[in-house]
């Protein structure tokens, strides 16, 4: 069973970057924990986690709820751009 805080990781409604935490882990352990040969899959959720927050981060001071966009609204919001 997992616990509260690994399941709000797995939760595509609060964590965008479930995808780019997903290959990032399995680069790694296809690659026997050789971090040299992941760096493109931790760029790619380096750029993510990123993103994200400075969605959340403008949200939160135009006062919008939930701060974090539901995984509908982020499909949408990569559609537009």
């Amino acid at each position: 069973r997992m616990s509260r805080h690994a399941q709000q990781l797995r939760d595509h409604d609060r964590n965008p970057c479930i995808a780019e935490t997903d290959a990032s882990r399995k680069c790694m352990d296809d690659n026997n924990y050789k971090k040299d040969m992941c760096t493109d899959y931790f760029l790619k959720y380096k750029n993510c986690r990123k993103f994200w927050h400075d969605i959340m981060m403008q949200r939160k001071r135009n006062g919008v709820k939930p701060e974090m966009p539901s995984a509908e609204e982020r499909r949408k919001i990569l559609e537009s751009i």
